[in-house]
């Protein structure tokens, strides 16, 4: 038994990195280790978050110990909790590290908790350069990086990212996990009654907040394909805009589209995920650049394909051909594999979409947190 603490979002904030850390904490207690979550009393002051708000409306989770403790502007409170956290010497303490906002709160936690010289420090890296790039970001990063002792990435993209400061500490690759905890499979039929789409379209689904790199423009744009306008397809968007959205408005208005997509601009709470996935018959992500993203697990735990692009580690994720289609970030190439994709049908991909999801379990990826705290002498 180890005594385990998660750094990062958890309940009372929402979105995929809290639903991550939850998830991770129940599948580290299966080993009988004591976790707990040290989250936010301050993630993002109100003037810096984009969306309408920081905080989930659903109940919080069972059996997790969250502590909602850390300002992230404040740097006394960050020596208060990296003290706090020192004297519990913990086993492993896990950094999850996605934007260099976080690097001077982080990296100051980090070597306080360093000074017990028992702790192994680890970080879950989902990004280490951010998508769209800021002055100081390789600073702020390199503070971070350099109190950590190992890294656990999940793409190639964000290892050599990382490899640009340290190469000589140690990282393991591992699969982003299923998010598996939204709830089972329904039927297309009982997901678009809850939704009140129409049973007979064919509907591509747009899912996660909306910002210039997913490439939301590019899947418009191929929207206005002659092959697909004809076919009366729907494009579902659902997410929150975090940048305006006007631009994606006219764009749509222009394209003559606006009987052709349906824009839900809402972050989508934890119960009506799966209402959503399940609604659609093929899961699109249009990215400009990318890491990897959470929407492909939660679209194999759903046995729903995708269409994604040929960037950073969207297409490791997907086989293409098999449990869904690779295309260019363009709108010509994405308007190819759409049509392609309609021509096999959905039912072609959903026996390797069952047989692929197997990679993806929690076990295997607390295994690789395992491995590589053992990897770290103390």
């Amino acid at each position: 038994m180890q005594k385990i603490i998660i750094i990062g979002p958890a309940h009372p904030l929402r979105g995929g990195l809290a639903s991550f850390n939850e998830r991770m904490a129940l599948e580290l207690k299966k080993d009988n280790n004591q976790v707990q979550l040290f989250s936010f009393s301050l993630q993002y002051p109100s003037l810096l978050f984009p969306g309408k708000t920081q905080f989930s409306t659903e109940p919080p989770p069972e059996n997790i110990e969250i502590h909602s403790i850390i300002n992230s502007i404040n740097p006394l409170n960050w020596i208060g909790v990296g003290n706090r956290i020192r004297k519990i010497r913990p086993d492993i303490v896990i950094f999850r590290y996605w934007i260099p906002f976080m690097s001077p709160c982080f990296g100051t936690i980090a070597r306080i908790i360093r000074k017990n010289n028992f702790t192994k420090i680890l970080c879950i890296a989902d990004n280490i350069l951010p998508h769209e790039k800021r002055l100081a970001d390789k600073l702020l990063t390199n503070y971070f990086i350099k109190p950590i002792d190992g890294f656990i990435t999940m793409s190639d993209k964000v290892t050599n990212d990382l490899l640009q400061f340290h190469s000589d500490k140690p990282i393991k690759h591992a699969i982003h996990p299923l998010y598996d905890n939204f709830g089972s499979l329904i039927s297309k039929e009982v997901a678009r009654e809850k939704l009140n789409l129409d049973k007979s379209k064919k509907i591509l689904l747009f899912f996660g907040f909306i910002r210039a790199y997913k490439g939301l423009d590019l899947l418009i744009k191929a929207m206005a394909d002659t092959r697909i306008k004809s076919e009366n397809h729907l494009l579902l968007i659902a997410g929150e805009f975090y940048q305006d959205k006007q631009p994606y408005l006219d764009l749509i208005k222009s394209l003559q589209l606006e009987g052709s997509i349906k824009i839900v601009d809402d972050f989508i709470p934890d119960s009506m995920v799966r209402y959503y996935c399940c609604a659609a018959d093929v899961i699109v992500q249009p990215y400009k650049n990318a890491t990897q993203s959470g929407v492909t697990p939660l679209a194999y735990h759903f046995e729903k394909p995708m269409i994604v692009t040929n960037v950073g580690g969207l297409p490791s994720m997907v086989v293409d051909g098999e449990t869904g289609l690779v295309c260019e970030p363009n709108p010509e190439s994405i308007a190819d594999q759409i049509v392609n994709y309609f021509q096999k049908g959905e039912e072609f991909f959903i026996p390797s979409l069952i047989k692929e999801k197997t990679k993806f379990s929690w076990y295997n990826f607390t295994k690789n947190i395992q491995s590589l705290a053992n990897d770290i002498q103390k």
